[in-house]
């Protein structure tokens, strides 16, 4: 029985594994993940029971220098979710150097006064001994609660993370159903998934260009759920790169897709994609709004 709760954000420079982190902890997919930077937009409730405690876990936009309204509201995503929690997760990866974002991000959890746990990750891809200057550097930028090295692609620590978390639970009901693992809701989900495969599949700016929305959700009789969506891109050059020769690369694009989606919703899904060219949408307050990344 739900006795306690912790609202925990995950904040961190882009592409650090804040995602990756919300995915091993939920132990499913509720988050895209890319190695491109910036591809998480909006925040991203992780929602994980263990014992007595509720866990939610906010997984935001890595924090950056924003260069469109989208980069301004995704930096204000992240500026929102640091203030008002139980404690913050700073996420970075193993090099002896605070950057730019990391002293900014610092600032703004001691300026809310969020306790704050340093998480040093992809340990895997470093010796054991590097880690010793990079624990001493953030060490002297803050007192963090605790420090854990963790690799979030391999569940490196995280049991111990979870441990370490529930000392900033506090009584109360839990939040959530016990069925939920995420507060996005399902068309939101779907949506994501494919802008995931557009990322993994499209190369430089196309993909950090484009937006999905979902035009029809619909579940039959016996389950299975239709699913249409538009794709959304900035120029015409780019609608024929992600169409490709004789429709190959949507029909890849939408194959992917389909096959997460499928295992999310655990039935058989039946996805139609189109193309459309929205010039300038990222700088659009109503396309914004449209898309759901809402000014604040």
């Amino acid at each position: 029985m739900i006795e306690k709760t912790a609202m925990i954000t995950i904040a961190g420079r882009p592409n650090v594994g804040k995602s990756t982190l919300a995915n091993a902890l939920v132990g499913e997919k509720i988050a895209i993940v890319s190695h491109k930077p910036q591809t998480t937009r909006s925040r991203i409730c992780a929602i994980v029971n263990r014992d007595d405690t509720q866990f939610v876990f906010v997984d935001t936009p890595g924090f950056h220098r924003p260069r469109t309204k989208l980069g301004e509201y995704m930096v204000n995503v992240v500026r929102e979710s640091v203030a008002d929690v139980d404690a913050v997760l700073l996420m970075v990866e193993p090099i002896a150097h605070l950057g730019e974002q990391e002293q900014e991000l610092i600032e703004q959890i001691r300026a809310s006064g969020a306790p704050a746990i340093l998480l040093i990750n992809k340990i895997d891809t470093v010796e054991k001994e590097a880690l010793l200057p990079v624990i001493a550097a953030y060490q002297e930028a803050m007192d963090f609660e605790a420090v854990f090295p963790i690799s979030a692609k391999w569940h490196d620590g995280l049991p111990e993370l979870l441990q370490e978390c529930k000392k900033f639970a506090r009584p109360g009901p839990q939040l959530f159903p016990d069925d939920m693992v995420t507060d996005q809701p399902e068309k939101q989900v779907m949506a994501e998934i494919i802008r995931e495969k557009l990322l993994w599949n499209l190369e430089k700016e196309i993909p950090h260009g484009t937006a999905v929305e979902i035009t029809k959700f619909s579940e039959r009789d016996d389950g299975i759920i239709d699913l249409d969506a538009t794709i959304y891109c900035e120029k015409a050059s780019h609608k024929g790169i992600i169409i490709g020769k004789n429709g190959q690369m949507l029909k890849k694009i939408s194959t992917m897709a389909r096959e997460d989606c499928e295992k999310f919703m655990g039935t058989k899904v039946y996805l139609q994609t189109w193309v459309r060219v929205k010039e300038n949408w990222r700088d659009s307050q109503f396309m914004l709004g449209n898309f759901g990344y809402d000014a604040r």
